[in-house]
């Protein structure tokens, strides 16, 4: 199984976004974009996970959020890693509140008890809509000036973080919820 962990957002904020991201599609960029319901924030990867483990990999989930407790995520603005001028990926960002710092670094070192490697890059959080189609060696102009002038705020009710699955496909990868964990009320 493919798994990473993830907080889900509700569909009227994933539709939202979209929405607002319309003009990203417009221009015909090499991207590949992501379907309103694959839309999430990423916690952590884990990668091809053997079935037998998904018990273990439940329980260091479960420990990760323990302390956690429910929070607001602050959502705007609109970017590109590495660049928007070479993009591999377009994302609307995810304010690093302390509460969702402190929930990822417990999902890195729950996990990394399991032997996940550490992430080694700094945590950005983020929502990807798209990612550059592979044969994309070249710049693309005027990325960067669509996105600035795009605008989207939100504040979103983090009650839950889930283990995922993704099943990749030639129409693009499917996103299952293999366990969610609810977290403590403020």
């Amino acid at each position: 199984m493919r798994l990473f962990v993830a907080i889900n957002l509700p569909d009227d904020v994933r539709h939202a976004i979209v929405r607002a991201a319309e003009p990203l599609r417009q221009p015909g960029l090499p991207v590949k974009w992501v379907e309103a319901a694959g839309i999430h924030l990423t916690l952590k990867f884990l990668g091809e996970v053997d079935a037998g483990r998904e018990p273990a990999v439940r329980a260091a989930l479960a420990d990760a959020c323990a302390p956690a407790r429910r929070f607001q995520l602050p959502i705007a603005g609109f970017g590109a890693f590495p660049t928007p001028a070479r993009p591999r990926v377009v994302w609307v960002g995810c304010e690093p509140v302390p509460a969702l710092e402190l929930l990822q670094h417990g999902v890195e070192t729950a996990f990394a008890t399991l032997g996940f490697p550490v992430e080694g890059r700094p945590f950005r959080p983020h929502l990807t809509l798209g990612r550059a189609k592979r044969d994309v060696r070249t710049r693309v102009p005027g990325l960067a000036d669509v996105l600035s002038r795009l605008s989207f705020t939100a504040a979103v009710a983090v009650e839950s973080v889930e283990l995922m699955e993704s099943r990749l496909s030639p129409a693009g990868a499917q996103y299952a919820v293999r366990h969610r964990v609810p977290l403590e009320a403020t």
